[in-house]
Parts: C-alpha cells; sequence; structure tokens
C-alpha cells in the first residue's frame, strides 16, 4: 500500500495528466454553461447537472438535447450521480469544484430564509393548525416544491390571488408533511399551516412569487380581561358544536372533507395564532373571501370569537 506523501504524488501526478488532456470548457453543463455540478447521465448517454436537468424535465419529458423521451427515467425518480465525472472534476480542477459548491451553499442558504424573499404558492385561503392537501403540476411551483425540500426546511408561503398586487397582502406558513412524486414529475403534497405572515414587499425567483413578510402575533391580555375572554371563547364554541351538529347534508359531506372539530385548548393564549378550531371553523363556514381574509389578519382573539359568534347565530337561525 501507498503511504500518504506517494498518495499525494499520485493524486498530482493524476491532476496533471489530466490537466494536460482536458479543459474547463470539456467539463461544462450544456444547459447552464457552468461546470458541471452534481452531474447526472440520462439513459440516452447525455450528462447534465442535476438541477438543470430537473428544471428540463419540470416542462418536457424529453432530453434536452436529442429529444429522446425520458418519461420511464422521469416515472423511476432517482438520479444517481455519475461518479466517474465526480472524480474527474476533482482530480482535475479542485478549486473551481469547491468554488461551484460554495455557490451553491451560498444559494442554498439565501433559499432557507424564511422572512426574506420566501416562496410564495398563489391559489388558495390556508390556515393554522390545518391542513391543505396539494396538487402540484405548474413547473415553477414543482421547482419551489423541489427547493423547499433541498433546503430541509419544507415550508414556504401560502397567499390567495388579490388583483393588482399579485397576491394578498396576508397569508399563512405552510409545512410539507408528505410529497408522493407522480410518474409524470407532477406531485400530491399533504401540507398543514403554520404561521400567519403579513406581506411586507413582493419579488419573484425564476419564475414564482417571493415575498418578505413578518409574522402575526394574537395581542395577549391578562387578568378580568382574560377571565372575559376565555368566558367568550367557551360560548363560542359551543355554538360551534351546534353547528357541527345541525347542518344539512351537504354541510355534513364538508365536514366528513375537513374532519371533526378540533378539541378546546386549554390554554387560549399558547400559540400566536390562537386556537386551532378557530381556524377550523372559518375554514368551513360559507363565508366571502374577502371576510374570511379579514378574520385571518385579525390580531385579536376577542374580536374574532366576536365575530364568530355572530356568524354562528345567524347560520343557526336559518331554517335547514
Amino acid at each position: 500500500p501507498l503511504d500518504s506523501e506517494e498518495e499525494t504524488a499520485a493524486a498530482e501526478w493524476t491532476q496533471l495528466c489530466l490537466g494536460e488532456l482536458l479543459s474547463m470548457s470539456d467539463l461544462e453543463c450544456s444547459l447552464c454553461i457552468r461546470m458541471f455540478f452534481e452531474p447526472v447521465t440520462t439513459p440516452c448517454g447525455h450528462t447534465f447537472c442535476r438541477e438543470c436537468l430537473e428544471r428540463c424535465l419540470d416542462h418536457r419529458p424529453n432530453c434536452p438535447l436529442c429529444k429522446q423521451s425520458l418519461r420511464e427515467y422521469l416515472k423511476a425518480g432517482r438520479y444517481s450521480p455519475t461518479v466517474l465525472l465526480q472524480d474527474i472534476l476533482l482530480a482535475t480542477f479542485p478549486a473551481q469544484l469547491a468554488e461551484r459548491r460554495e455557490l451553491h451553499q451560498t444559494d442554498m442558504a439565501e433559499l432557507s430564509n424564511l422572512t426574506k424573499n420566501i416562496p410564495i404558492f398563489v391559489c388558495t385561503m390556508s390556515f393554522p393548525g390545518i391542513p391543505c392537501p396539494l396538487h402540484v403540476f405548474e413547473p415553477r411551483y414543482r421547482l419551489m416544491v423541489r427547493r423547499c425540500q433541498e433546503t430541509g426546511t419544507r415550508r414556504f408561503g401560502m397567499c390567495v390571488y388579490e388583483s393588482g398586487k399579485s397576491f394578498a397582502d396576508y397569508g399563512c406558513v405552510l409545512e410539507i408533511r408528505q410529497v408522493e412524486v407522480l410518474a409524470d414529475g407532477r406531485s400530491l403534497l399533504d401540507t398543514i399551516g403554520r404561521r400567519r405572515f403579513r406581506v411586507l414587499s413582493r419579488g419573484h425567483r425564476d419564475g414564482y412569487n417571493t415575498a418578505h413578510i413578518e409574522y402575526l402575533e394574537d395581542t395577549k391580555v391578562c387578568g378580568e380581561e382574560l377571565e372575559e375572554l376565555q368566558c367568550l371563547h367557551e360560548s363560542t364554541y359551543r355554538l360551534a358544536q351546534r353547528f357541527c351538529e345541525h347542518r344539512e347534508l351537504s354541510s355534513r359531506h364538508r365536514l366528513l372533507q375537513h374532519g371533526a372539530l378540533p378539541e378546546m385548548e386549554e390554554d387560549i393564549q399558547a400559540s400566536p395564532d390562537g386556537p386551532t378550531w378557530c381556524w377550523w371553523l372559518i375554514s368551513i363556514l360559507p363565508l366571502d373571501p374577502s371576510y374570511q381574509l379579514s378574520l385571518f389578519s385579525c390580531t385579536s382573539l376577542r374580536s374574532r370569537l366576536t365575530q364568530l359568534q355572530r356568524v354562528l347565530a345567524a347560520l343557526l337561525q336559518q331554517p335547514p
């Protein structure tokens, strides 16, 4: 076996030989025109950076060069790294490869920030503690979801569309719990709402919307005010139970889809967003979207409960 000095000499000799035979242009991805990073080779024999190939397959399941179908390759859902090419890159241009890796890590760190340039999925209203199933098929959102998984945050913002400003001023951070990737690259997401936020500014990144945000938090109360709030909370919850028990068949189907009314929390101020059952109720009630959004942006639990009481009382007075 070689000792450490001999191994170093052998590595230097290999680098020298390969360096004479290869240039940087021989090791460039034809899609991004940069040095290969995490190279993968398709069944038709063409090599690309993994991320470059994934982004192409988001749009069309064909090789970007020869146009051969890659449906079966996409269906497998695995991209095996081209190990020999990785070894050649490391042996020939170690400094450039380290620079490329550092650039990638910087991008990942930037994408991991959950207050600045957070990705925004413009689709539907979502609420804290409430599941939100999603069908992802647009190329920009396929890319967005992959990045959320790759960074490890598994989180993105959800906002409804609003005319004139591309999406509403308020939204909810969703956490990806499970992803089912379909054979054609589409995916089914099981997500759940985590925190409400307010949009401070809007932006774009690679086709999808982004935003600088600040998180919302209900105003906390204490003493007599808390006791009164507790009573209001309990009476509103009883109304919600009555509503769930006496609704017509169509509403019962809706309840089955959203699950049962969540249990009443003991500490109503434990969460910055207030009790989860309130959000469950808001998500199933037949409310105008603009009214839903006003309840969503409200940071007074008292005000939210008072408005819910009025809505429930009015609905319970209506004939079935």
